[in-house]
């Protein structure tokens, strides 16, 4: 979309502002016609800017929408307001969930601007907090457990194999069932600790299509030979910045739940990679911003996620699995987060998508 140019050089100047936001920006006069539009609102209600300006709000969304009830009572009462997670429903486009920000212009003719934030922004910050949280919350466990748990059992299975000296072949059978137990709690101690390395990568010119072609190999000759694989990738898209161990370590993870996922006949694994303008975060604890310009989907065509489990997708210990431990996507989370990325996951009862956001290496990935 490009920045609209105008002969005044005021005018110009506030326009390249407003159009460098991510956020949608409009302006209605006291009969909410509408009078302005940046480059994110002609996205939001997928229209040119001419032809917006030829409506008004009432045109562009239901009568009934709460949007323009806010935007008559902030008139009204001459005050601002703001309403939080609001369907947003649109015949040219699918319905979106926005924050609704409005509040009179100053020239007290009943003019409004609107500020418009799209829900999924907000959600990939939030998400993005809470994966850290959860990883930090793991590392923590792992700390105790290894302390608490794992020196005690090694106790306990050293007086399992002197018992075993002299145990007749009816005890050897629970001297033997000590030892596996123990050794099996071990082992689950032992996968926790890896969330207690916040260890900082070292970043490296990953081709992340080289990383994808891997991991597909590695399912496609074991655990996927049973599943299709499609590929969709973008071939101009830049290198990745993070630490490839790590990351192929990520989407064999994900892949492997995938193929677990699918039908056994006619499972299907797809995995793209776009490039993505304009997605940037707040790095937690600094005023600035991370620009994640890559995309990479793995995606299923298994019968979805239940409603109750996706809020909770990314939180230790929880899985549907029969032999599962619940840390293989808190791992992947954690993983994620290190490399400065976002993971989120789109789910209905015919696919499920991971989608992963991550910096680039070669370009400035923060903004101050």
């Amino acid at each position: 979309m490009k920045a609209k140019i105008s002969n005044n050089p005021v005018e110009n100047s506030k326009d390249l502002i407003l159009n460098s936001l991510s956020d949608s920006i409009l302006t209605v006069n006291h009969d909410n016609q509408i009078t302005y539009v940046n480059n994110a609102a002609e996205q939001l209600f997928s229209s040119g800017e001419k032809l917006l300006l030829r409506h008004k709000l009432e045109d562009i969304v239901p009568f009934d929408s709460p949007l323009v009830a806010i935007v008559n009572q902030s008139r009204e009462t001459k005050t601002i307001i703001s309403e939080y997670d609001i369907v947003l429903p649109n015949p040219r486009h699918t319905d979106k969930r926005v924050d609704i920000h409005v509040s009179p212009l100053i020239d007290g003719n009943g003019s409004m601007v609107i500020q418009l934030q799209e829900r999924s922004i907000a959600r990939k910050i939030s998400q993005q907090l809470s994966h850290r949280g959860a990883a930090r919350s793991v590392a923590g466990m792992a700390a105790v457990l290894a302390h608490e748990i794992k020196n005690p059992l090694s106790g306990i299975r050293g007086s399992a194999q002197l018992l075993e000296q002299d145990a007749n072949e009816n005890d050897l059978v629970l001297t033997r069932l000590i030892c596996e137990e123990t050794d099996r709690i071990c082992a689950l101690v032992d996968r926790m600790e890896i969330f207690s390395n916040n260890k900082p990568i070292k970043p490296e010119n990953i081709n992340i299509h080289q990383v994808l072609d891997h991991v597909r190999k590695l399912a496609q000759n074991g655990f996927g030979s049973h599943v299709k694989f499609k590929e969709n990738y973008d071939p101009s898209i830049p290198s990745a910045r993070g630490d490839k161990g790590q990351l192929i370590q990520v989407f064999l993870n994900l892949i492997k739940n995938a193929v677990e996922a699918v039908p056994q006949n006619t499972g299907e694994v797809r995995l793209t990679t776009a490039f993505r303008h304009g997605v940037r975060v707040f790095v937690p604890g600094s005023r600035e911003r991370i620009h994640l310009p890559l995309e990479i989907c793995v995606i299923d065509n298994g019968a979805g996620i239940s409603e109750d489990l996706k809020p909770f997708l990314f939180d230790p210990f929880v899985t549907t699995k029969l032999t599962g431990t619940g840390l293989g996507l808190p791992l992947v989370a954690k993983i994620v987060a290190d490399h400065g990325g976002i993971i989120e996951c789109d789910s209905t009862e015919s696919n499920t998508i991971f989608r992963i956001l991550l910096p680039s290496f070669g370009e400035q990935n923060y903004d101050g």
